[in-house]
């Protein structure tokens, strides 16, 4: 299995945090985990399931999955690969004309966000490509020539910054005082560039950081209280929803 991490050109540096080149030979079902950015992944070989309930879904080979609020199960075939874009957290919005909520726990075709025969022609050349590098450029070309010459929103950009210095431990109103923004201004901004709420944000920021600290040496009864969960029935349960475990079970099998 490979699963290799590559950082893009200086001009696509402010909207792509890093692409992922990803292959396994084998058939294998897994779990993947709420993230603060949306994803667009290629498959250059291979096919891509989601399954809910038990019923599966085919995925198209050039898709993008939103922000969301829980996990998804995927289950890839034999001898698969993939390119990965993660976008930052404001990437997004400088690439498509849609705003990022409308992706809000969907994985989608990519051509219903971008020309249909844009995303043909990238996957033609993907197909014959025969190196990392030169997947990686592919894509990189393609991304610029949908590039837009759209403003930062930088009130965004710095409730994005507050929320990760608190680990997502930060109540929404205290940033709209910081931000002098009133709540239904902030969170239809936010929505529009983000993906989600910025509850909803925050949360998921907060779950990644306990997810970092579960690797430690720390108990659950302290990661429960440095990251500022109310009492440890409401860690568990927002945990159980991110990754369909508890902790203590979660932790066991790291």
């Amino acid at each position: 299995m490979k699963f290799e991490k590559h950082f893009p050109t200086e001009q696509l540096k402010p909207y792509i945090k890093y692409f992922v080149v990803s292959e396994n030979e084998l058939e294998n079902e897994y779990k993947v985990f709420p993230s603060p950015e949306l994803v667009i992944g290629f498959q250059y070989k291979g096919h891509l399931k989601t399954i809910k309930e038990k019923n599966e879904t085919n995925l198209t080979s050039s898709g993008i999955t939103g922000i969301t609020d829980s996990y998804k199960i995927f289950k890839n075939s034999t001898d698969i690969g993939t390119v990965l874009v993660y976008f930052t957290e404001i990437g997004f919005t400088h690439f498509a004309s849609h705003p990022a909520y409308e992706l809000f726990n969907l994985s989608l075709s990519l051509d219903t966000i971008f020309n249909k025969n844009s995303i043909a022609e990238v996957e033609e050349k993907l197909a014959i490509a025969n190196t990392d590098k030169l997947r990686i450029k592919i894509i990189e070309q393609f991304l610029l020539s949908e590039l837009k010459d759209n403003q930062t929103d930088r009130l965004i950009v710095e409730a994005i910054k507050l929320i990760y210095q608190n680990n997502g431990a930060v109540r929404i109103k205290e940033l709209n005082e910081k931000l002098f923004i009133s709540q239904s201004a902030f969170e239809k901004r936010f929505r529009k560039v983000v993906g989600t709420t910025p509850k909803k944000f925050s949360s998921i920021v907060r779950f990644n950081s306990v997810l970092d600290n579960l690797n430690k040496t720390k108990t659950l009864t302290e990661i429960c209280y440095e990251n500022n969960f109310f009492d440890q029935a409401h860690f568990i349960k927002d945990f159980k929803q991110f990754t369909g475990d508890t902790p203590e079970n979660f932790k066991r099998f790291l």
